[in-house]
């Protein structure tokens, strides 16, 4: 049996590929910074995997964790992602993004060099590029302090691949969505307005830049791309995206359209959520995923947007049939 190690289990994308890596028969370990965090996205595995407490700034920690653990893969996925803190805390987005890539691909370097490794880059990376699609020869050019820290992450990845022999890979990731996604994101955010909406509990949605685009894909689909990664003769580099683009907008008419709603009739294009782009336009080819691995998305976009929108509607009225037993409960 095979035994992986995720950073960051607890997240979107550490949950997903627990859930996969299960199903591929691994022993899952998964670590977190805090044992009380919420952990609603593992909840249906939390017997079948072990957690461990570490941070990826405790140098020591990671080392005995490697020792003690033993894993065969290792899937650094922690990381700060939120879009709303793209400029907040940028030493911490930096201590945490790029040197606790450093940090984890060291103490592998010092416990068992044969561990395989992949680091979640992200399409950040290549910021104000004018070169659509990208590839894995694009420059990058990082704009704001995640993309910067994402990165150091990728080039420590590569350096440490080329000097010190590791078998460690980046996987540069494109915007990828999930009804697990936190609702800071705007993909969700729309998502749940809509259940909202639909179910008669709000009446507008405020967006900026409608016109925005994004390389959405589905969260499920990309993790067996890392997967696929670290199953390979040789390590290296690889951009997982869907190599199309959608607008705030197009995400906005789908979601709403599922739930037979015109989104003009909902969506309010407030001035006030405009913010400058920091990046130019982020579409990824994954040309090279789909020949040396063989891996495709399997989710379209529609399929993507009215997932979310169904999981939302289902957890809302969920909640509501919770608290409505919860009230008679407490009245008996």
């Amino acid at each position: 049996m095979p035994t992986a190690l995720i950073s960051g289990i607890n997240g979107q994308d550490g949950s997903y590929l627990a859930e996969f890596l299960l199903s591929k028969g691994y022993r899952v370990i998964g670590t977190t910074q805090n044992a009380n965090a919420n952990q609603e996205h593992i909840l249906k595995i939390r017997g079948k995997i072990e957690i461990v407490e570490v941070s990826l700034l405790d140098q020591r920690l990671l080392e005995d964790i490697l020792r003690k653990c033993q894993p065969d893969e290792v899937y650094n996925l922690a990381a700060r992602a939120s879009s709303s803190e793209l400029w907040t805390e940028p030493v911490l987005t930096g201590e945490l993004n790029a040197l606790g890539v450093a940090r984890m691909l060291d103490a592998i370097s010092k416990i068992d060099r044969e561990v395989r490794f992949v680091q979640a880059s992200s399409s950040e990376v290549f910021g104000n590029t004018e070169e659509v699609p990208q590839t894995e020869a694009t420059p990058f050019q990082p704009r704001n302090p995640y993309g910067v820290a994402k990165a150091y992450g990728h080039w420590m990845t590569a350096t440490y691949r080329e000097h010190q022999r590791l078998f460690a890979c980046s996987c540069i990731l494109y915007n990828h969505e999930s009804p697990r996604r936190s609702l800071e994101f705007v993909s969700r955010k729309i998502s749940h307005a809509v259940a909202k909406i639909s179910l008669g509990q709000a009446m507008k949605l405020h967006l900026g830049r409608l016109e925005a685009r994004r390389d959405w894909g589905f969260a499920g689909d990309y993790v067996e791309a890392m997967w696929l990664m670290l199953q390979q003769p040789r390590p290296d580099d690889y951009i997982i995206a869907t190599g199309e683009t959608h607008s705030v907008r197009d995400f906005c008419e789908v979601a709403f359209a599922h739930v037979g709603l015109d989104y003009s009739d909902f969506v309010v294009d407030d001035v006030s959520n405009h913010r400058p782009p920091e990046t130019g336009v982020l579409m990824g080819s994954a040309a090279k995923a789909h020949r040396v691995l063989g891996w495709q998305p399997k989710t379209t976009f529609r399929d993507l947007v009215r997932m979310m929108v169904d999981a939302d509607i289902k957890a809302i009225r969920d909640s509501q049939i919770s608290e409505k037993k919860a009230s008679v409960s407490a009245l008996a």
